[in-house]
């Protein structure tokens, strides 16, 4: 089906569907390089008015990627919730945008709605929202999950304290794991980057992470991310394993460049589940994404990364899981070029996981060849805080000194929680109150050296 619009005297034709949705999303240089993008400022608008006039209804007769070749469209469509749909069946992709922020439009209204969205259909209202709109109506989605504590609730922040180490040393991973709680950090969990995927090495970091939660009695939750083979193998060996992680994207092309497929990531909840370490929930999957993941392993099919990386969602929501991140400016400037362009993609990504029905977090994060600083880092962690994302980075002094790039520290958490009043993980909260951490106001205490979090580390 061709879409078109006339601007002036001038008539723009999109050939399909992925086509209009690629000229109308924002600029970034991913779709550039992918040769997607509109190739100016007034075809990229006419897209969009394009867009705006295209019925909900539409994503569901014109897959973007063909049914028959790719398994995520076909979850997709074989999971699309008929009934939750019906309420917003009637409305163009421009209707939506105008539900979407109605006050009427409440919380529940859009949980109930939420498995009647398809991604393709969240990418799209995105791309006719202004950064407030993504916003407000992303502030509205609840999505809470629970392991060992509660997540997601409204007026909280939880964040994932990561301690990695360039060389898996346990004395320096525990070390920043308990300057991390000192902080207040790691209600959402304790989550490291592995250097080595040595089975041995694994084994020592799940079980020196289970011995300390032991030890103090701390409502939280661990996970090492390494690929979920890994996971499965360690927990037939008997691995204290609270979630199973895995990266996860869009498409079944890029999917396999990671090594998995849905049958495989079955498998890996399924193992998890029958741990029953939970004692609150069981939501025990930990994701990870992060726009330009399909165009860098040649499996976008002519999508562009935006509604790509909400494909992703759909995967995720799949598997009901504790966390979703979306790792935004890790990948690098060949796909968000600059501060900008994290900020907007971030927004989108907060946005379209929560309208799905996904926990979603950010690591608001650059490389270091990117057009972006830590100001432009403070500007969308302060948009997400506002926007009620679930969950940011804890990393010590920002800078993560295995994977070598910049992402949010502790003392950030402090700011956010400050500046917009929110709470910790109630779970959690109440832990650090216990271990005099923190005052009755919530607040950090001084800590003396001989705290008993610290005697544990001989710090």
């Amino acid at each position: 089906m061709i879409y078109q619009t006339t601007v002036g005297n001038l008539t723009y034709r999109f050939a399909d569907l992925k086509t209009l949705l690629a000229k109308a999303g924002p600029a970034r240089s991913g779709d550039s390089l992918a040769g997607l993008a509109a190739d100016s400022y007034e075809e990229r608008m006419a897209a969009k008015i394009a867009l705006a006039d295209v019925p909900l209804k539409r994503f569901l007769d014109e897959a973007l990627i063909p049914y028959e070749a790719d398994e995520i469209t076909r979850l997709i469509i074989d999971s699309h919730d008929a009934a939750a749909f019906a309420p917003i069946s009637h409305l163009t992709v421009g209707d939506f945008r105008d539900w979407l922020l109605l006050d009427s439009t409440d919380s529940a209204t859009l949980a109930a709605t939420a498995r009647g969205i398809t991604p393709e259909m969240a990418a799209a209202v995105s791309k006719l929202m202004r950064n407030q709109d993504l916003i407000l109506a992303a502030k509205k989605c609840r999505v809470i999950t629970r392991f060992r504590n509660t997540i997601g609730l409204p007026g909280h922040l939880s964040v994932r304290l990561q301690p990695n180490h360039p060389t898996d040393d346990v004395r320096g991973i525990a070390a920043s794991m308990l300057d991390g709680l000192l902080y207040g950090s790691g209600d959402a969990v304790v989550g490291i980057n592995p250097a080595s995927d040595s089975q041995a090495t694994l084994m020592q970091l799940w079980q020196m992470m289970d011995e300390l939660r032991q030890r103090f009695e701390i409502p939280l939750q661990s996970c090492v991310l390494t690929h979920v083979t890994s996971q499965i193998q360690a927990i037939e060996a008997g691995a204290p394993i609270d979630l199973v992680f895995q990266s996860i994207a869009g498409t079944q092309k890029t999917n396999q460049s990671f090594g998995i497929d849905l049958a495989l990531l079955r498998e890996a909840h399924e193992a998890a589940l029958s741990l029953g370490r939970g004692t609150l929930g069981d939501n025990v999957m930990y994701f990870e994404t992060g726009q330009g993941s399909a165009l860098s392993a040649g499996g976008h099919h002519g999508v562009d990364q935006q509604t790509c990386e909400a494909r992703a969602y759909a995967v995720a929501r799949e598997f009901r899981p504790l966390l979703t991140n979306t790792v935004v400016g890790f990948i690098g400037p060949e796909y968000l070029y600059d501060g900008k362009q994290i900020i907007r993609a971030g927004l989108e990504d907060h946005f379209c996981a929560k309208l799905l029905g996904v926990p979603m977090g950010c690591d608001v994060c650059y490389t270091n060849h990117a057009e972006a600083d830590q100001d432009d880092m403070d500007n969308l962690l302060t948009l997400l805080g506002a926007a009620g994302i679930t969950f940011i980075m804890g990393i010590p002094g920002a800078d993560d000194i295995m994977l070598n790039y910049q992402s949010t520290s502790f003392h950030d958490a402090l700011y956010l929680r400050s500046t917009l009043g929110l709470k910790r993980a109630p779970e959690f909260d109440a832990w650090l109150a216990k271990m005099a951490i923190t005052d009755p106001s919530g607040q950090l205490r001084q800590i003396g050296r001989g705290h008993a979090l610290l005697r544990a580390g001989n710090l």
